[in-house]
Parts: structure tokens; C-alpha cells; sequence
């Protein structure tokens, strides 16, 4: 079987644009009140299927206006077709990241659609919401990582940019595909705040420690009342974790 690897990733040189905020909002208002109160600190938004279905790509067209970058969070997993279809489409909107669910065929039309554009593809492994049960409950006879681990490899050889993963996977993700896959990691929680519906949660230190690219955070910023103190809060961890790497921040 050919393998389609993504080229080596390459990394913003700022540790601010890998931040990557949550715009979990069910209005355009609320979203664009807090992309302000960020303006010059953060420059990554994602936007997911609650603000997309109260807005539809207003949201996105008003980011991209603003010279922001988009993560498209929309997760498409259907027949082949409409997905190489769909991914077709929003990569002609000007995204950066779109996420996809990691199956082969999904992977595999996604990257079809995706042709030659700049669009990056993020391959969905496993949701940080689920733990062990709940895959089973899916009927997967495999632990959480083994599961996250044959995705990753599917999503590489099959020539996506990149997986998203809790931080309790990407070291091992990264012993398997080595650079050549972008991590972007949700369920982000600094020390002391709750973990919500987060089972597999990790520090924004931990998680850059352990290897991944992008971390994306909502609740602990979006229902703060100081949203920019909190973003400076993830970003500070950020920056002790690639000190305690001895890492640069563009890799």
C-alpha cells in the first residue's frame, strides 16, 4: 500500500499563535466580544458546530476579515463522497484547520476534497470526553490509547496533517509517527479548574511536555471574568513547558 505522508509540520515562531481559543457561543455577539478582549494577544479561534448553526459562516468571515485564523471544529464523518464534497467547500472559505473523524474512508475522501489548498486536516481520535467505558460502549475492544494510536497511524499514512488527541496520548503518538503529524490538543485545564466533562484532561504544560503543537482552550477562558488574564495564565504554562523541554517554540 502507497504511504501519503503529510510533509515534516513546520511551527509559528510566537508560543501566542498556538493558542488556540474556543469560541463556544450560541451568538455571533458573544464571540466577537471576546475575540476583542484578546485582540493583540491571542490570533487563533475555533469555531464549532454551536456558533456555526446559531450563525452559520458569519462567525468565520468576520475572523478571517480581522486577519485571525480559523479552526473550523465541524467534525465531518458521512459517505465518502459528501465528505470530499463538504471539505472541497470549506477549504475555498479560507480556514486553517478542519477536523474530520479519523476513519481510513474518511481520511482518505477528506484529503481528495482537500486537493491542493492550504487547508490543514485534523483527524478526530478519540473525543477527550470519553474514557475506557464509553469506547467500549462504542464496541471497540481496545484501550483509549491503542484506539488513539491505529487513527493516528491510518490518518498519517492516508496523507492528513495532523490528529486531534488528549494529552495523555501525544508522547505515545509521537514515538509512533514521529513529526509528521500536527497534535492539537483540547480538554486543556490548568491546575485547580474543574475538569467539567473532561475524562481525559491534561495542564497546558503537561500537554506541551508531552509533544503537542496546538492546545485548544474554552471554558476556562470563554466564562472567566478576566478572559485575557486567563488567556495569559494558558500561555505562561505554555512557555514553562518549553523551557522544562528545552524546546523553542518553533519546532
Amino acid at each position: 500500500m502507497q504511504i501519503n505522508l503529510p510533509p515534516c509540520r513546520t511551527m509559528p515562531e510566537n508560543i501566542e499563535d498556538r493558542l488556540i481559543v474556543a469560541l463556544d457561543f450560541d451568538s455571533a455577539e458573544r464571540a466577537v466580544e471576546l475575540v476583542e478582549k484578546l485582540d493583540g494577544l491571542v490570533s487563533f479561534f475555533k469555531v464549532g458546530m454551536e456558533l456555526q448553526l446559531a450563525e452559520g459562516m458569519k462567525p468565520v468571515n468576520y475572523l478571517i476579515s480581522k486577519g485571525k485564523k480559523v479552526f473550523l471544529d465541524l467534525k465531518y464523518f458521512d459517505v465518502p463522497q459528501t465528505v470530499e464534497r463538504a471539505v472541497r467547500r470549506a477549504a475555498s472559505l479560507g480556514v486553517t484547520f478542519l477536523t474530520i473523524h479519523g476513519n481510513r474512508k474518511n481520511v482518505e475522501a477528506a484529503v481528495r476534497g482537500r486537493g491542493s489548498a492550504d487547508l490543514k486536516l485534523l483527524a478526530v481520535t478519540v473525543l477527550t470526553s470519553l474514557d475506557a467505558y464509553d469506547i467500549q460502549d462504542l464496541g471497540f475492544k481496545c484501550s483509549v490509547e491503542e484506539l488513539v494510536i491505529h487513527r493516528a497511524k491510518g490518518a498519517a499514512e492516508e496523507g492528513c496533517d495532523g490528529v486531534i488527541a488528549s494529552g495523555q496520548e501525544v508522547k505515545r503518538i509521537r514515538e509512533v509517527v514521529g513529526q509528521k503529524l500536527l497534535i492539537v490538543t483540547p480538554g486543556i485545564r490548568p491546575e485547580g479548574f474543574p475538569k467539567q466533562d473532561q475524562k481525559r484532561a491534561v495542564t497546558p504544560q503537561d500537554a506541551i511536555l508531552a509533544g503537542a503543537d496546538y492546545l485548544v482552550v474554552g471554558r476556562y477562558i470563554t466564562t472567566n471574568s478576566d478572559p485575557r488574564g486567563a488567556a495569559e495564565r494558558v500561555l505562561e504554562e505554555m512557555r514553562q513547558g518549553f523551557k522544562a523541554a528545552h524546546l523553542p517554540a518553533s519546532v
